[in-house]
């Protein structure tokens, strides 16, 4: 991968420390395009139609390099949890995963000299039951309004995580060991 120039197509800080398992050798550019969903995408297939088109937008102007987009999501109950818009959303979701088992879903894609690839990961996490105080204190004190379901596992997050069954890293932001394999199947797809 020397040689391969390879875009991150996400200012997540979090993406960005995980992908340094790959490489060190990146850039990274904000994708412009909009994040609305057409009518009548599945709920589990939403991160990976944002991560697409997160990836094609960055890519029109660099064909020739390795382009990853992604996009998370946290499902509960039918429902899609983004990024909170402020601490009394954030405070709702907490709520709502509170005491629950809820899916995290993480959508891939890379496109590299015309190919895509995507795909979604999913991983399951239970949380204990929450108290108001212990939300409202996890919401003064990690601000997450940039994080999918308002919490990073990464974080004090962690300490409302009962159980997960799945790829950790994937609740963190990238299914990093997925990631590292599609990679190269792509790579090679494209000849090297």
């Amino acid at each position: 991968m020397e040689s391969l120039t390879i875009i991150l197509a996400s200012q997540s800080p979090r993406r960005r420390e995980l992908l340094k398992y790959i490489t060190d050798d990146f850039t990274v550019i904000k994708p412009s395009c909009d994040e609305i969903l057409p009518d009548g995408i599945g709920i589990f297939d939403s991160a990976e139609h944002l991560a697409v088109k997160k990836a094609l937008c960055v890519a029109e102007g660099n064909k020739d390099s390795l382009v990853i987009g992604c996009d998370t999501v946290v499902i509960i109950d039918g429902a899609v949890l983004g990024k909170p818009k402020d601490e009394a959303e954030a405070f709702l979701m907490l709520r709502a995963l509170s005491g629950k088992t809820h899916m995290v879903v993480s959508g891939v894609c890379l496109s590299y000299k015309g190919r895509t690839l995507s795909f979604s990961q999913k991983t399951s996490v239970t949380f204990y039951e929450l108290s108001d105080s212990e939300i409202l204190s996890y919401i003064s004190s990690c601000r997450p309004l940039d994080k999918a379901g308002a919490y990073g596992i990464q974080d004090k997050g962690a300490l409302f995580v009962k159980e997960i069954s799945g790829d950790y890293y994937n609740i963190v932001g990238f299914p990093i060991a997925r990631l590292s394999r599609e990679i190269k199947k792509l790579i090679e797809l494209c000849g090297g």
